[in-house]
C-alpha cells in the first residue's frame, strides 16, 4: 500500500472496515494485560499540547512505548487562561498532578462589563456564567497546563520537536511513519492529538472544512501590558457581533487580551499569512473607539504572542480508521465558547489509554473510547450556544438587555447565578472507569 503524503488525494487506510458488533468483542481481562499479550505496544502521538501529554502520561504509566511528535520547536507558555472542571478534575487527581495545578490557578474573582465610556455596567462571579466550582476547578495558562504534563512525562516519553507527520502507510503490523525532517519510524497505532487544525486527520480523514462546524467568529489573542489595574479579573466590551476583553491573573504580569468578531466564512478555507490574521482583525475593529479598544488594536499589531484563531468545533462521524485515531480537538473540538475544550481533552486521554491498555486490540479499544467519550462531548459542544448568548451577542438590543441582566444579577443574587444552569451537570456527566 502506498503511503500518503501532504498534498495527495488518496487515503492509505481506504474506507472503514465494517464494525464489528459490541457483542462480538473479545472478553478483556481484569486488570492490565501484560506486555508480552497486548497488541499495542509502541503508540506515536501528534502534538505536545494538553491531549497529546496527558495520553503519553497514562499510556507510559500502562508500560506502553510513547512517542510525541510536536512541529513547535519547544512548549508554547504563557497563553490564556483554560478551565479544568468536572470530570476532568478527577482525571488530574487520579493523575496526581492536582495540587501543583491548583498552586498555578489563575483564581479569577470577577467578570465586568463596561459601556463605551469604560463605566462598569456590573461585576459577577466567573462561576455565574460558565457553571464552575469555586475552590475546586482549576483556571489557568495554557502553556502552564501544557508544562506541567510534559514535566510529568519527559522521563518516560520520547519528545521529538520541531518535526510533524508528512506521510502514514498502514500494514498488517502497524503504521509506517514518514516525519517531516526525513526520519522515519513504525508504531502500532498513531494517535493525532494535534489540535483544531490536524495534519493527522487531514492525512487520514480528509480536509478539514468535511468536519469544521465554524461558528461564525474570529479571534485574536495577545498579551498586553497591564495598565488597567487589573488583579485575578476580566474586563468585557461588547458591541454587535464584536467582542473586547482583558484577563488579568494574580501573577503581576501583563494581561492577556482578546478581540472577537463575528466574520461571514472561516477564514482557514485558505492560507493565511501573519500579516493576514493582524490585518483581518484591525479590519473588523476599525472605526470602533469605545473603551480602550484603539490600545488593544495597537497592542495586536505588535504583539510577538498573537494567536489567531476560528472560533469552530469538529464533527467527525467516526474517530479513528485503521490504526489510527483521535483525541482532543483533533476529534471534536468544542471552541472556547464552551469553556470546556481542556477538560475534554484530560477526559478523552484517560479513558482513550485505559481502553488501549484494558483491550485486546486497538480495534476494540478505538470503539469503546468513542461509545463512552462521544456523547459527553457532544453535550458540551452544545454549550457554545450558552457561550454566544453571552460573550457576542448580535444586536445592541441583545447587549442591552444582557447587560440589564447582569445589573440584577450583582444587585439581587451577587451575581452569583445566572439562571438554573444545567452546565454544572453537563461538565461532570461522564464517570471515569478504573483501569488499575
Amino acid at each position: 500500500m502506498k503511503p500518503w503524503r501532504r498534498g495527495s488525494t488518496e487515503s492509505p487506510f481506504g474506507s472503514r472496515t465494517a464494525k464489528r458488533s459490541w457483542n462480538d468483542r473479545p472478553q478483556n481481562k481484569t486488570g492490565l494485560q501484560d506486555m508480552c499479550e497486548r497488541a499495542v505496544k509502541t503508540v506515536l502521538i501528534s502534538g505536545a499540547s494538553i491531549a497529546g501529554p496527558a495520553l503519553a502520561f497514562w499510556l507510559a504509566r500502562y508500560g506502553i512505548d510513547v512517542t510525541v511528535v510536536e512541529k513547535a520547536s519547544s512548549l508554547r507558555g504563557g497563553g490564556y487562561p483554560v478551565d479544568v472542571r468536572g470530570t476532568a478534575i478527577e482525571a488530574v487527581e487520579r493523575m496526581g498532578l492536582y495540587a501543583q495545578m491548583r498552586a498555578a490557578h489563575v483564581d479569577t474573582q470577577s467578570i465586568g462589563f463596561v459601556e463605551a465610556n469604560g463605566a462598569v455596567v456590573a461585576k459577577i462571579d466567573p462561576e455565574a456564567i460558565t457553571g464552575g466550582v469555586r475552590g475546586k476547578d482549576i483556571e489557568i495558562r495554557r502553556g502552564e497546563i501544557a508544562t506541567t504534563l510534559y514535566t510529568a512525562t519527559k522521563d518516560t516519553t520520547n519528545y521529538k520537536f520541531n518535526d510533524s507527520i508528512d506521510a502514514l502507510q498502514e500494514h498488517a503490523d502497524g503504521v509506517n511513519v514518514t516525519f517531516v525532517s526525513g526520519e522515519t519510524g513504525t508504531y502500532d497505532i498513531v494517535i493525532g492529538a494535534d489540535g483544531l487544525h490536524s495534519n493527522t486527520r487531514a492525512l487520514v480523514f480528509g480536509h478539514e472544512s468535511q468536519f469544521e462546524r465554524y461558528i461564525g467568529y474570529c479571534f485574536a489573542g495577545f498579551t498586553i501590558p497591564n495598565t488597567f489595574g487589573l488583579d485575578r479579573g476580566a474586563l468585557a466590551y461588547a458591541l454587535p457581533g464584536k467582542n473586547a476583553v482583558i484577563y488579568a491573573t494574580n501573577d503581576g504580569g501583563p494581561a492577556f487580551a482578546f478581540l472577537v468578531f463575528k466574520y461571514p466564512t472561516s477564514p482557514f478555507r485558505k492560507s493565511l499569512t501573519d500579516a493576514d490574521k493582524r490585518d483581518l482583525t484591525a479590519r473588523m475593529f476599525e472605526g470602533v473607539n469605545g473603551w480602550i479598544v484603539p490600545q488593544m488594536v495597537g497592542a495586536m499589531r505588535t504583539a510577538k504572542d498573537l494567536f489567531f484563531d476560528s472560533v469552530s468545533q469538529i464533527y467527525m462521524p467516526v474517530w479513528s480508521k485503521g490504526r489510527v485515531v483521535l483525541a482532543g480537538d483533533a476529534a471534536h473540538a468544542t471552541s472556547f465558547m464552551s469553556g470546556q475544550g481542556s477538560s475534554m481533552a484530560l477526559v478523552g486521554a484517560y479513558v482513550l489509554a485505559g481502553e488501549i491498555a484494558t483491550k485486546a486490540d486497538y480495534s476494540s479499544a478505538f470503539e469503546s473510547y468513542e461509545k463512552l467519550v462521544r456523547p459527553f462531548v457532544e453535550m458540551n459542544q452544545a454549550l457554545v450556544d450558552k457561550g454566544k448568548r453571552t460573550m457576542i451577542p448580535d444586536t445592541q438590543e441583545e447587549i442591552d438587555a444582557r447587560n440589564e441582566m447582569f445589573r440584577k444579577m450583582a444587585a439581587e443574587a451577587g451575581g452569583k447565578v445566572l439562571e438554573k444552569d444545567s452546565s454544572r451537570l453537563i461538565h461532570s456527566a461522564l464517570t471515569l472507569a478504573d483501569y488499575g
